[in-house]
């Protein structure tokens, strides 16, 4: 029997572009990035402002790349800074947009994907989606407990990257990602390692900032005692500190770039700083992965390592070397954002899945 067509709108926003795919069921027929003048940008007093702009590019760029949109099935777009919730793909409802409006839990320009996959959808009368947004939480009681009674644990994470890749290794391996025990570790310009368990990431480092390995441009742990002081030595405002440890912190407070091809190249040309930074970076994502191991009671089915910095095969090899013995390790470099968005909206057109409501958790079974 065919499989039904679904043609799926993909929309990724970023500060100045907005990448764009359109899939037939899981299959790209066309991705672009629409890069936006600063200048057009700076005009907005608010991120959330730019929608309409936005739109109008995504409609004019699918205009001049002969797609009929009145042939579209959904529009997905990328979740923003939203309340807590579990993983899977949501329909986007009021709620939901007036959150992405308001900023939740903060502004970006993520924040902008259900608005534009509302505006575009709507007007077609298809549904619109989010998939996997870095807020997923579905981290355990246990695992929210900081040691210090004021400051609880958060889940922010490459949530989107790391459910996709669990659920394609998942397949390769025969399984449902509901069926296994997987330690992701997504590496890029921050790095988080998360535990889950037979479908749910009970717990993972806030690879925003404050914890877990330091990155490319994030400090990750740092000895707290020692940052307290930093704090009040009157030295740096708190916007200066917050840069030191987002932005300017990890590889480039160190070595001055946040390019890992570029720490490689001084490696080779005999920088021994480099190679000692560089090597405590792939220790540092060691051991958060042997922690990550400890929380689910080594009954590990296998590693994976993503991301970007996944194409460095010295730097895995680093990795691998002090964790293989926990699972087999599984390299998947990089990341297909805008192909995950669309798994996430076919798995919901498809039947797969139920699409989930916002807010609230909500526990879908995956239909068989």
């Amino acid at each position: 029997m065919q499989e039904q067509g679904h043609r799926i709108l993909v929309i990724n926003p970023g500060s100045t572009s907005t990448k764009i795919g359109v899939f037939d069921n899981d299959v790209s027929i066309l991705e672009k990035t629409l890069r936006h003048d600063t200048d057009v940008i700076n005009t907005f007093e608010n991120i959330i402002d730019q929608y309409e702009f936005r739109k109008n590019a995504i409609l004019e760029t699918l205009d001049q790349e002969g797609f009929n949109i009145s042939k579209l099935s959904a529009v997905c777009g990328r979740g923003g800074l939203l309340r807590p919730i579990e993983g899977g793909t949501y329909n986007v409802n009021d709620a939901m947009l007036e959150d992405l409006r308001e900023g939740f839990s903060g502004q970006h320009a993520s924040n902008l994907g259900g608005i534009l996959a509302y505006e575009i959808a709507t007007a077609l009368n298809i549904p619109s989606y989010i998939v996997d947004p870095v807020v997923v939480d579905e981290m355990e009681p246990i695992a929210r407990i900081s040691g210090l009674s004021l400051v609880e644990r958060v889940s922010i994470f490459h949530a989107l990257n790391q459910k996709a890749v669990a659920r394609r290794v998942a397949k390769d391996l025969g399984k449902k990602y509901e069926e296994l025990n997987l330690i992701i570790t997504h590496m890029g310009g921050g790095i988080t390692v998360g535990a889950h368990k037979q479908g749910r990431v009970i717990d993972v480092n806030n690879g925003l900032h404050g914890e877990g390995p330091f990155s490319p441009e994030r400090a990750g742990t740092v000895p707290v005692g020692d940052l307290v002081s930093l704090c009040y030595s009157g030295q740096y405002y708190r916007e200066e500190i917050m840069k030191k440890l987002v932005g300017q912190g990890g590889l480039v407070g160190y070595l001055g770039t946040n390019d890992a091809v570029k720490v490689e190249k001084m490696i080779e040309a005999g920088d021994e700083n480099a190679k000692l930074v560089y090597s405590a970076m792939a220790y540092q994502v060691a051991k958060e992965i042997g922690s990550a191991s400890a929380v689910l009671n080594g009954k590990v089915d296998a590693i994976i390592i993503t991301g970007g910095l996944a194409y460095g095969k010295g730097f895995v090899k680093e990795i691998s070397d002090r964790i293989s013995w926990i699972a087999d390790v599984i390299v998947q470099p990089g990341e297909d954002e805008l192909q995950a968005l669309a798994e996430g909206a076919l798995r919901v057109l498809r039947g797969e899945e139920k699409e989930k409501v916002y807010p609230g958790n909500v526990n879908v079974e995956a239909t068989v």
